[in-house]
């Protein structure tokens, strides 16, 4: 979905919502009444992680103010990534609430709504002592950390075939289960580079500062990310559109997306 699209079905939400309480009349089947039960995997700071023994985020303070607004508490269910989809599926989820980035193979499973559009960086440790320029040639040869089943992985399994063809040594990808463990793999040295969401490496250089830096410029910058809905469950999609069109006509939207340091870039509504 571009952006023209997102916007056009976003007013379209606002105009419903101004006019008429159709979509407080929607029938959903709830996994539990009166709960948004959503999953998320909860390793993708700044979007969902664990702080202090409780849920934080972006995502996690987007999703409790849009419950509100469709008179829904929420109700977190944290699992390993490559379960939240089986578990929608299988209804255990009404949604799922984890920057879920939009992308084919993806939407052939589930139906999506975006609420933010982001890019991704080239993070290495200060001082950059491998040279690395950004994502490019530069590259081949090295070690870069990456989220297993991420985009990031699939970037750079890219990039790694880039290097072949021009002949350069190959890029060793090494998949981790959270880009907290890509962070810590690079800043021991096992990992000479890692590839993070432009609103991550903004959250990792200001809560490790002096340790890591960015290197090149941000690169596939028009990714969605999406709430992530079963095939068809339109119910739910009125209701998850009706809280966001809620959420950006009185400005909450923007104010968690500067609480949270995000570009302006991020913002598609």
């Amino acid at each position: 979905m571009n952006r023209i699209n997102v916007k056009f079905r976003l007013s379209g939400v606002v105009l419903a919502v101004a006019l008429s309480p159709l979509f407080s009349q929607a029938a959903t089947q709830s996994v539990s009444p009166g709960k948004l039960t959503y999953g998320t995997a909860a390793t993708f700071m700044p979007f969902e992680y664990v702080k202090d023994g409780k849920l934080s985020g972006f995502d996690i303070d987007l999703i409790s103010a849009l419950s509100a607004r469709i008179n829904l508490t929420p109700a977190p269910m944290p699992m390993e990534f490559k379960g939240l989809i089986p578990a929608l599926q299988s209804k255990r989820l009404d949604i799922i609430n984890s920057a879920m980035y939009v992308n084919p193979t993806r939407a052939a499973q589930v139906d999506f709504v975006p609420y933010l559009k982001i890019g991704s960086r080239v993070v290495v440790r200060k001082g950059n002592p491998e040279g690395i320029t950004g994502r490019d040639l530069s590259l081949c040869g090295k070690n870069i950390a990456v989220t297993l089943g991420g985009i990031e992985e699939s970037q750079a399994r890219v990039d790694n075939s880039h290097c072949l063809e021009a002949k350069k040594p190959a890029i060793n990808v090494m998949t981790f289960p959270a880009a907290t463990d890509s962070a810590v793999a690079v800043a021991q040295g096992r990992a000479d580079a890692e590839f993070l969401s432009t609103p991550g490496s903004v959250a990792l250089l200001s809560e490790k500062p002096g340790m890591f830096e960015a290197v090149g410029p941000e690169f596939e910058a028009d990714t969605h990310i999406a709430f992530a809905i079963r095939k068809g469950d339109s119910a739910t999609r009125a209701q998850l559109e009706k809280g966001l069109a809620s959420l950006v006509k009185d400005g909450t939207y923007r104010q968690l997306i500067e609480k949270w340091n995000f570009p302006d870039s991020v913002a598609i509504f």
